[in-house]
């Protein structure tokens, strides 16, 4: 699995959620929503360090990560980040990398919700 975050989407991280260098933003499956691959699950995240990631992306010394507890949500696909001007939020998308076909959705992405700390 590789986690891909755009430029765009790394300014809104830096602006909206104030995210600096050193610190980690975590991504993982939830209940309720959907995304182009799940009905019933959608993409939350969450800013704190890693546990015990299943990989790991560093940019501007910010890390962005997949714990290895939320594989079932991820497996067989890679994630990729992105801002959307007209949503004014990210969007984030699958992309199979076990050589699956991916069904085309409307819009083709899915939202988050932010998980605080504990």
């Amino acid at each position: 699995m590789k986690i891909t975050v755009t430029p765009k989407a790394l300014k809104w991280f830096k602006e909206e959620v104030l995210v600096e260098p050193g610190m980690a933003v975590g991504f993982f499956g939830k209940v309720y929503g959907s995304t182009q691959v799940h009905e019933g699950f959608s993409i939350g995240m969450t800013v704190s360090e890693p546990e015990d990631p299943l990989v790991e992306e560093k940019i501007d010394d910010i890390t962005f990560f997949v714990e290895k507890n939320d594989e079932w949500f991820f497996n067989g696909y890679d994630l990729k980040v992105d801002y959307n001007e007209e949503k004014d939020d990210l969007d984030y998308e699958f992309i199979p990398n076990d050589g699956r076909e991916l069904p085309e959705k409307p819009d083709g992405v899915s939202s988050a919700s932010i998980r605080e700390p504990e």
